[in-house]
């Protein structure tokens, strides 16, 4: 006799993989996206999802679009960048995994607002925050724990 399953506990095990690389990936890109685009450029556009294909043929790598968000002459301005770009993103992740671009002509929803005029952490600070970072042993966790602990000790200030 076959017993039946929730669809609730076998759709997770299928999607897991496919979904878990997908946002991880969109991660990556969100979060160096000023890296990625320059300065002056990231407040201009903004990535907004990934497409994934599968392979043409057996044994082949999957391939992605990334969208982008621009205004029209953002946008414009963009394409002319778009090899640059595929190379600055496929760099973070160390192979060619979005193999093209997109621009999705909108405008930017973003109200940046100008960077806090903020006290530096003081000597104790610093070393608080340090002494808490110092077992982590992957670097670019490190930095950016760093980095949010900085942003937390400085908000607590104002």
């Amino acid at each position: 006799m076959c017993a039946l399953k929730l669809v609730s506990t076998a759709v997770p095990k299928v999607t897991n993989k496919t979904f878990k690389r997908k946002y991880i990936a969109l991660g990556r890109i969100v979060t160096q996206w000023r890296e990625i685009m320059g300065e002056k450029m990231a407040a201009h556009a903004q990535p907004l999802k990934i497409h994934y294909r599968k392979p043409k043929r057996k044994g082949g790598k999957a391939s992605a679009t990334l969208d982008i968000a621009a205004s029209s002459a953002h946008a414009s301005l963009l394409i002319m960048q778009k090899g640059v770009l595929l190379e600055k993103i496929n760099h973070i992740f160390g192979e060619q995994l979005v193999t093209d671009i997109r621009f999705v002509h909108q405008v930017t929803n973003r109200n940046e607002k100008p960077p806090k005029n903020t006290k530096p952490l003081t000597e104790a600070e610093k070393n608080s925050l340090s002494m808490m970072l110092d077992k982590i042993e992957d670097n670019e966790l490190k930095q950016r724990l760093g980095s949010m602990g900085e942003a937390l000790l400085k908000d607590k200030h104002e």
